[in-house]
């Protein structure tokens, strides 16, 4: 069963001020365990007056305990106290002329646990782009101070095709054990089945539905503090523009080591 998180908000800030505090969210308060971001790619279309961006950060964060103690620190990777570095990649389209901005982030580990997409759509409020040129829509976006949000998030876990792969290898292991048993002739009393650990006991959709519903309760908390990172990073750039929001992140790493 595939969870799915959404929410729609606004921003009280025009669309090339959301845009751009998007691009400068990371590091903020609220997003310190974000490490690192590269920009792998960037292409402006000047026929459709199209900006693609494809980044890629690298987190460091601590997987929920209930996932951990549900699969063991060995098969997620995670250090003792249960920390993982993950690598996100990000896309982003951002149309200038129709006013509108599409990101899309996945992760590109642990995708046999859980597969994570989270989908966003920023955009002018329509009623004030009916009927504008171009030039209008220019104009009433410098005038508009507000941005409309809606946020989509995919959680998938593929835990079960693993453990079918599992299965099916200690299932040709006991054959094969059958098999010998039988080979030998033995008289005797046959040995008792072995018991099926805690592990092997759960179904695979028990553990692709707990780990998704697991992410999900940590998707609803994070996303409120994903919005107020954007906000201080909005804050920054009202009050200090592009300066401000630099030595914004200058601080964040120096008071707020990671």
């Amino acid at each position: 069963m595939v969870q799915v998180y959404t929410s729609t908000h606004s921003y009280p800030y025009s669309l090339p001020a959301v845009t751009l505090a998007y691009f400068l969210r990371y590091p903020n308060p609220y997003s310190l365990h974000v490490t690192s971001t590269d920009t792998i790619s960037r292409r402006f279309d000047p026929s459709t007056q199209r900006l693609f961006t494809t980044r890629l950060h690298v987190k460091k964060s601590r997987l929920p305990s209930a996932v951990v103690r549900l699969l063991g620190k060995g098969a997620v990777g995670a250090a003792d106290d249960g920390s993982t570095q993950s690598f996100v990649l990000e896309t982003t389209c951002v149309d200038v002329r129709e006013g509108w901005m599409e990101a899309e982030s996945r992760n590109l580990d642990w995708r046999g646990v859980l597969s994570v997409v989270e989908q966003g759509r920023y955009e002018r409020p329509a009623n004030t782009m009916a009927g504008a040129s171009a030039e209008e829509a220019a104009s009433l976006a410098a005038k508009d101070e507000k941005t409309m949000v809606s946020v989509s998030v995919t959680l998938k876990s593929h835990i079960g095709e693993q453990l079918r792969k599992r299965r099916a290898r200690w299932g040709e292991q006991a054959s094969e054990m059958v098999g010998a048993v039988s080979s030998s002739g033995s008289s005797g009393d046959e040995e008792p089945a072995p018991r099926k650990g805690w592990f092997t006991a759960w179904s695979s959709g028990a553990i692709r539905t707990a780990i998704e519903k697991i992410s999900l309760q940590r998707t609803e908390r994070s996303q409120p503090k994903a919005q107020q990172g954007m906000m201080v990073v909005l804050e920054r750039l009202r009050k200090g523009g592009l300066v401000g929001v630099l030595e914004g992140m200058r601080l964040d790493r120096e008071f707020h080591p990671v």
